[in-house]
């Protein structure tokens, strides 16, 4: 190929075909379990989050419930990869040999929330979320029926992998996912560029903005108890009475078992299996949704 500023736009057109198609074809989860919350600034702030309204009989005036000022924000972050191009590749017609590096370059940018969302989640035992306690945490602050400050617990203790019941059912989720800039393959393919000019190779990468904090820490659960039915259920329960400032029920219902790579088998004993070692049914099959993430760390 000639190198011209026509032919090197058409290279750079073909190379952004496979990124997209890559990009578009990945498999992620983070939106089960993530609130999409878009950005416009360098930092968003979240203080919002110290409201879980419930509603009331309206009886004389309305009770305005204000907003706590946590000062929870999430501040954006800049990501990339990049890659060499020989440029004699280029001239000998050899570019095709770089597909499959384009191609991994949309599916690392198409599963980077993934990273990210569930790398977070396994982070919130020393994680502090919007309250200033750690998002897993046996102190949470809220008011019993009578006003009095209580604590609420959102996890187990122990030594053991951790396993987590979600609720997803809601427009808040247990993780907010921000979006700043969308990801997008650039380029510094001129001649005059500080990489060609001094080795002779031309350069490729993806850019974006994002970053990602936690939601409401009422709708997660996390135990470090081995995965059995009968801890399932205790989560189960202990989410369902869970209550909001005021002692009101909050409605909580856990629909998602999230697990890690490791503890799939015993995930699935617990929601998949339809009867225990005894032969009698198990009452508690298809209770959650069943997911499974390899970027959850122990």
């Amino acid at each position: 190929m000639i190198i011209n500023r026509t032919n090197m736009e058409g290279l750079f057109s073909g190379f952004s075909t496979v990124f997209n198609k890559a990009f578009a074809g990945a498999e992620s989860q983070f939106r089960s379990i993530a609130m999409i919350a878009p950005s416009m600034t360098r930092e968003q702030n979240y203080a919002w989050l110290g409201q879980m309204p419930r509603l009331r009989e309206w009886l004389g005036e309305r009770r305005v419930k204000s907003i706590a000022a946590y000062g929870y924000s999430i501040k954006n972050k800049n990501f990339e990869a990049t890659v060499e191009v020989e440029a004699n590749d280029i001239k000998d017609d050899q570019y095709g040999v770089y597909t499959p590096l384009f191609e991994e370059l949309g599916r690392s940018a198409a599963v980077l929330p993934d990273e990210l969302v569930f790398g977070l989640l396994s982070s919130g035992f020393t994680t502090p979320c919007f309250d200033g306690q750690n998002f897993f945490d046996t102190e949470h602050l809220s008011t019993d029926a009578g006003g009095a400050e209580t604590t609420v617990a959102n996890m187990v203790g122990g030594e053991g992998e951790p396993w987590y019941l979600l609720d997803t059912s809601r427009a808040i989720k247990p993780v907010i996912y921000q979006e700043r800039e969308d990801f997008r393959l650039v380029a510094a393919d001129g001649d005059s560029d500080h990489q060609r000019f001094l080795h002779n190779k031309y350069l490729y990468g993806v850019e974006g903005r994002a970053n990602v904090g936690f939601g409401l820490w009422q709708l997660a659960y996390a135990s470090r108890a081995p995965l059995t039915i009968e801890n399932y259920v205790a989560a189960r329960s202990a989410m369902a009475q869970m209550r909001g400032d005021g002692g009101k029920l909050l409605g909580i219902q856990g629909d998602t078992l999230l697990v890690s790579t490791a503890q799939e088998a015993a995930g699935r004993a617990v929601i998949h299996k339809t009867h225990l070692e005894g032969g009698e049914s198990n009452e508690w099959a298809e209770t959650a949704k069943l997911l499974v993430s390899p970027w959850l760390e122990s």
